[in-house]
């Protein structure tokens, strides 16, 4: 049985002058104890509001719809209560800026220990001693004399490190994570994405990475799932995907990561066009106007998500894809 699983939930913003906008449509993904899912796709496609729906944290215009699943429990349907008992508990979150995610007139301490005071009834001695060891758990040094520092007193690196370190403070089955990699330079990026690793490795917690960079994807996911306007258009494992993407919109993705030419000039490739603003989008598929791909039935109808023929994924998950054009033709004319 998953740990999460996620069925058809939709995200529906309200507003004072026109129609209300669809943030998210229909998405449904499980995640399984241990593994980690990437969810991908440029600014505005939904990654963030999917998770935020999840966990209640939606802005007061904000609708959910749909089923999150989490040990048998429905989490979308919850009251306050119940929620609170396993958000930052059970589930914890690593939001997207460290620098207005924490309070700038509370020390690291005072913003640590709140969190095992109010989950683990623990005394506050008792909650600095484990705040002090759960610093120091994510290489964060002298981490018993930084703790009573106020944020802006830490650099980016290390302030995401403490964004890290409180939403680990209870132990939680699962971790998502915001956009963690943001305004980092790379070797402090290297250095999250493999803080990471050791902890889904070593602890066992299932994650789920939201980001916009595939690189960080391939380093870290073991199951992906690109969002675009709002709609899951492809799903699979990362070694599947990786090896063989078969969704237009995918490959862009792919193909804009930076790489070096034969002769050492360095290259990126662009998708063309910028994606449809919430509630802009037509009766078509989301991706038609800026696919090489498309064609009339493209621009007339949605394509459903459905599953690649049997044996696609090499991991035996069963790969999913939205697109008129077959996979066949996809790759095929990559090649071409």
């Amino acid at each position: 049985m998953p740990l999460l699983e996620v069925k058809d939930l939709s995200v529906r913003f309200t507003r004072r002058e026109g129609a209300p906008v669809d943030a998210v449509q229909r998405v449904s993904f499980s995640l399984e104890a241990g593994r980690t899912l990437g969810i991908v796709g440029e600014s505005g496609s939904g990654k963030s509001q999917t998770v935020m729906a999840l966990l209640g944290l939606l802005a007061g215009n904000g609708n959910v719809s749909g089923q999150a699943s989490y040990r048998g429990e429905n989490l979308l349907t919850m009251n306050q209560a119940a929620l609170n008992k396993i958000r930052g508990d059970r589930i914890g979150m690593i939001f997207q800026d460290p620098m207005t995610s924490l309070n700038p007139f509370l020390t690291i301490e005072r913003q640590m220990t709140e969190t095992l005071q109010l989950h683990r009834r623990m005394s506050r001695r008792e909650a600095r001693r484990r705040a002090i060891e759960t610093l120091e758990t994510v290489r964060i040094p002298d981490a018993a004399r930084r703790i009573d520092m106020y944020p802006h007193e830490f650099s980016g690196g290390m302030r995401q490190r403490v964004m890290i370190a409180m939403a680990l403070l209870s132990e939680p089955e699962i971790l998502i994570a915001d956009e963690p990699t943001t305004a980092l330079d790379v070797t402090v990026q290297a250095q999250i994405i493999e803080l990471l690793r050791e902890l889904n490795r070593e602890r066992g917690t299932a994650i789920i990475l939201i980001t916009h960079d595939m690189g960080v994807v391939a380093g870290l996911c073991d199951d992906v799932m690109v969002m675009y306007a709002g709609q899951t258009i492809e799903q699979a494992s990362a070694a599947a995907l990786f090896a063989a993407p078969t969704h237009p919109y995918t490959i862009g993705l792919l193909n804009a990561l930076p790489r070096l030419t034969d002769d050492g000039e360095r290259a990126l490739q662009t998708i063309p066009g910028n994606p449809p603003l919430p509630g802009e989008v037509g009766a078509g598929c989301a991706f038609a106007p800026r696919c090489t791909y498309c064609s009339e039935r493209c621009r007339e109808s949605r394509p459903a998500l459905s599953a690649l023929q049997p044996g696609s994924d090499a991991s035996g998950a069963v790969a999913l894809r939205a697109c008129h054009r077959s996979a066949l033709e996809i790759i095929e004319a990559q090649h071409a």
